[in-house]
């Protein structure tokens, strides 16, 4: 892809028309969306199997994962924070709560909404979890260079602030 930056930003110098920028651009966005389809795919392929009492949905782990960076969080701030509707997140966390991977405390600020803390066991099965996930991930970027791994989690984490503005 950096070849096609390179087209990129010299018709950029060279004065091209909006029409070849724009169009230029949108062939990149294509590319930019088949690959995360891709991507999807592959990480499916990457992490499949194990034994499937202790594997998390996706749901699960991603909730889980950001009560554990986060500590105790309502369900309006999960909402708010994925950018769903609280019914959504509420129907998710049920699960939590009924697999004894979070509970409900009191809001540790005195607030009006409980809050959902993870459990021992939510830390030790989202633990487990990304384990899994990682061992996946080395198999598949086994051959990559340090710096390849570099660019690409930057890449990856600039993508994913763009997301969340």
């Amino acid at each position: 892809m950096h070849g096609a930056c390179d087209v990129y930003h010299a018709c950029c110098r060279e004065g091209c028309s909006d029409l070849r920028r724009e169009a230029f651009v949108r062939k990149e966005i294509a590319d930019i969306e088949l690959e995360l389809m891709l991507i999807g795919r592959y990480k499916e392929l990457a992490t499949a199997g194990g034994p499937a009492e202790l594997r998390l949905e996706r749901s699960s782990y991603i909730l889980l994962r950001r009560l554990e960076a986060e500590g105790p969080m309502s369900i309006g701030q999960l909402a708010q924070a994925f950018s769903l509707d609280t019914s959504t997140v509420n129907r998710q966390t049920a699960v939590l709560l009924r697999g004894g991977l979070a509970e409900r405390i009191p809001d540790p600020e005195g607030g009006m909404a409980r809050k959902l803390r993870i459990t021992e066991e939510g830390l030790r099965r989202v633990a487990a979890e990304r384990d899994y996930r990682l061992d996946g991930l080395a198999t598949v970027l086994q051959d990559w260079s340090p710096q390849e791994l570099t660019s690409f989690a930057e890449g990856l984490a600039h993508f994913n602030a763009s997301i969340e503005r």
